[in-house]
C-alpha cells in the first residue's frame, strides 16, 4: 500500500524533473533570443534605478521575477546610458564587462522555476476537475510540451502571463466551493497576469463573469407561513445575486490593486513621463485606455501596443512569404508545432468536458477561446508563443478523458501521452524549432514557419562550435537575425549584403528567418549557393 502511495508523487517528480532538466539544458546552450536582452536590461534598470524607463509596452511583474535572478549575478550597468531599449540590452550583455552567458542563465532560472510551479497548477486544476489520474495525465502533457519547454526556459513574458491566467481560472473554479478564500486569490492571480502582459486584458471580462458563478452565503430559511417563506426566497434571490456581483467587483478591484502594487514596487514615486511621440488615437480605443483605472505608464503601454498593431509586418507560413497577417496563421502554426498525440488528447478532453462536465468547460474553453480569437486579430504573425496559454488550459481539459467510463480508457490515454513524450524527447535540446512528424519534424520547421517558431537568434554558441570544429579557417559571411553579438562567441565574419554578389566566396551562414523572407541581394546569393549544413535547426550554412 505504501509503495502505491509513493508511485503518484514519484511520477510527478519524474515528469517535472525531466522538464527541469530539459529547460536548464536549453537555457545553458542558447544565446539570447531577440526579446530577452530588452527584458533583462529593463529588469536591471528596475534594480539599479527603481524607475520605469524602458519597455513600458510590457508591465513590470515578469521582469521583476527576472530581476530576482539578476540579484545574484552582480551585473553592472552604466546609469548614465540612455540608448533605446534594444541597444540597452546589448550594452548590458556585451559592452559593460558582464558575462553574457552567466547573466542570461541567472535571468532565465527564475522563469524556469515559475514554469515548473505552473505545472503543479495544471496538476491540481485537473485533479480538482476529474480526479488524481486526470491531474497526472494533464501534467504529462504539460511537462512534455515542446512549446512550454522552449519558452519556459527563456527570460521572456509569455509563459508567466499564460500561467497566471491558468491560475486565475483555477482559483475561480475552486471559488465555487469556497468563495471567501478563492475569489480574493483569483483577483490576485488576475492582477498578476495583467501586471505581466497587456495581452491578458481580454481575460478580465471572462474572469469577472466566472466570478459571478461563485455561490453567495445566505441565511437559513425562517420557520413560518408559506407566504413568509416565499417573501424570504424572493429577498434571498436578490441578495444572493447582489453578493455575487459584489464578489465579482471585489475580484476586479483586487486585480487593479495588484497592478498598482507592482508598479509601486518598481518605483514608489511612480515617476513617468508620457513620450512626446505617443498620442491617444481617440475613438473607442482611446476612451477605453482613458477609463483604465491603472497607472499612466500602463495606459501609455497599451497605446504603444495599439501603435504596433497598426503597423504591417512580414509573415511566413507553409513556404509562402507575405505582408500583413493571416487570420488562420495561429491555428495553422499551432497544428504544425503541437505533438500529434497532444492534439488528439486535447480533442478528446474537450468533447468529454462538454458531455460530462460542461460547467468546467466554461472555466477552460471560454478563456482559451476568447484569448485565441483576440490573438488571431493581431498584426504580428510571429509565433505560437502568443497563444502559449492553450497547451496549459487544454492540458487540464485533456485530463478529463478519465471521466469516460470505459474499462480500458487509460490504455489509449497513456499511449498518447507516451507518444507525446517520445516526440518531445526526440527534439531535445532543440525545442524552439520543434514541429510534429506530420510536418517533417524539427528539421523541417524552417520551411513552414519563421521567427520565434524556429529561429529567434538562439544558436550563436552552436554555430561557433560548428565553424571551429568542421570549417576551421574558412571565410565566413553571416546574415544573422538575433540579439546576440557573433564576435563575442568567436565568430569572425563579414556581411555579404554590403558587397557585390560575386565577391562572396566561402561559407555563407544565414538565419532561417532571413531565408524565409529573402529578397533582392540575399535571394540572389541563396539562389547561387549550395546548402551544406544546418545548425540548431535555425541556421543554414551554404557553400559559395
Amino acid at each position: 500500500m505504501l509503495r502505491r502511495r509513493l508511485l503518484y508523487p514519484l511520477a510527478v517528480v519524474l515528469l517535472l524533473g525531466q522538464m527541469a532538466f530539459a529547460m536548464v539544458t536549453t537555457a545553458v546552450q542558447q544565446s539570447p533570443t531577440i526579446d530577452e536582452p530588452v527584458y533583462v536590461a529593463t529588469a536591471q534598470v528596475y534594480l539599479d534605478q527603481h524607475q520605469v524607463l524602458y519597455n513600458p509596452e510590457h508591465p513590470p511583474l515578469a521582469k521583476l521575477v527576472i530581476a530576482t535572478g539578476l540579484l545574484f549575478a552582480g551585473a553592472e550597468l552604466d546609469p548614465a546610458y540612455r540608448g533605446n531599449q534594444t541597444y540597452l540590452g546589448r550594452h548590458l550583455l556585451y559592452e559593460s564587462g558582464n558575462n553574457p552567458s552567466e547573466l542570461m542563465l541567472a535571468a532565465r532560472l527564475p522563469i524556469i522555476v515559475l514554469t515548473l510551479l505552473f505545472g503543479l497548477a495544471v496538476l491540481f486544476f485537473a485533479r480538482d476537475l476529474a480526479g488524481r489520474w486526470a491531474g497526472l495525465l494533464a501534467l504529462g502533457l504539460y511537462a512534455f510540451s515542446p512549446d512550454i519547454i522552449a519558452h519556459g526556459s527563456l527570460a521572456t513574458l509569455d509563459v508567466p502571463a499564460a500561467g497566471l491566467v491558468l491560475v486565475t481560472f483555477w482559483m475561480l473554479w475552486r471559488a465555487r466551493d469556497n468563495p471567501r478564500l478563492y475569489l480574493p486569490l483569483a483577483g490576485v492571480a488576475l492582477g498578476a497576469a495583467l501586471a505581466t502582459r497587456m495581452s491578458t486584458l481580454p481575460a478580465v471580462p471572462v474572469a469577472l463573469l466566472m466570478a459571478l458563478l461563485a455561490p453567495a452565503v445566505v441565511a437559513h430559511a425562517p420557520i413560518g407561513t408559506l407566504r413568509s417563506r416565499a417573501t424570504w426566497l424572493s429577498r434571498v434571490t436578490w441578495r444572493e445575486l447582489g453578493l455575487r456581483v459584489l464578489g465579482a467587483i471585489a475580484v476586479g478591484l483586487i486585480a487593479v490593486a495588484v497592478v498598482w502594487l507592482v508598479y509601486l514596487i518598481v518605483d514608489p514615486r511612480l515617476r513617468w513621463t508620457t513620450p512626446s511621440w505617443l498620442n491617444n488615437p481617440g475613438g473607442l480605443k482611446g476612451l477605453a485606455v482613458d477609463l483604465l483605472p491603472l497607472p499612466q505608464s500602463y495606459k501609455d503601454g497599451v497605446l504603444i501596443q495599439f501603435r504596433f498593431e497598426s503597423r504591417t509586418f512580414n509573415g511566413f507560413l507553409l513556404g509562402d512569404a507575405y505582408r500583413g497577417s493571416l487570420w488562420y496563421y495561429l491555428p495553422a502554426a499551432l497544428v504544425i508545432k503541437t505533438p500529434l498525440g497532444m492534439m488528439l488528447l486535447w480533442l478528446a478532453g474537450v468533447v468529454t468536458l462538454l458531455i460530462k462536465k460542461w460547467i468546467a468547460a466554461l472555466y477552460l474553453l471560454l478563456p482559451a477561446g476568447v484569448l485565441m480569437l483576440v490573438a488571431m486579430t493581431g498584426s504580428r504573425d510571429y509565433g505560437t508563443r502568443y497563444i502559449i496559454f492553450l497547451p496549459m488550459l487544454l492540458a487540464v481539459a485533456a485530463g478529463s478523458v478519465v471521466l469516460i467510463r470505459w474499462r480500458w480508457t487509460w490504455v489509449p490515454a497513456t499511449a498518447l501521452v507516451a507518444f507525446v513524450g517520445v516526440s518531445s524527447l526526440m527534439t531535445f535540446p532543440y525545442y524552439l524549432p520543434y514541429s510534429n512528424e506530420a510536418f517533417g519534424g524539427t528539421a523541417n520547421t524552417h520551411n513552414n514557419l519563421h521567427d520565434s517558431n524556429v529561429d529567434w537568434g538562439q544558436d550563436l554558441p552552436r554555430l561557433a562550435e560548428r565553424l571551429r570544429t568542421k570549417y576551421p579557417g574558412e571565410p565566413i559571411w553571416l546574415v544573422y537575425k538575433g540579439a546576440g553579438v557573433p564576435r563575442y562567441y568567436g565568430i569572425e565574419s563579414r556581411n555579404p549584403l554590403t558587397v557585390p554578389v560575386d565577391e562572396v566566396r566561402g561559407l555563407l551562414v544565414v538565419s532561417d528567418s532571413r531565408v524565409a523572407l529573402a529578397r533582392n541581394q540575399l535571394e540572389r546569393l541563396l539562389d547561387t549557393s549550395t546548402p551544406i549544413d544546418q545548425v540548431g535547426y535555425s541556421m543554414t550554412i551554404y557553400r559559395r
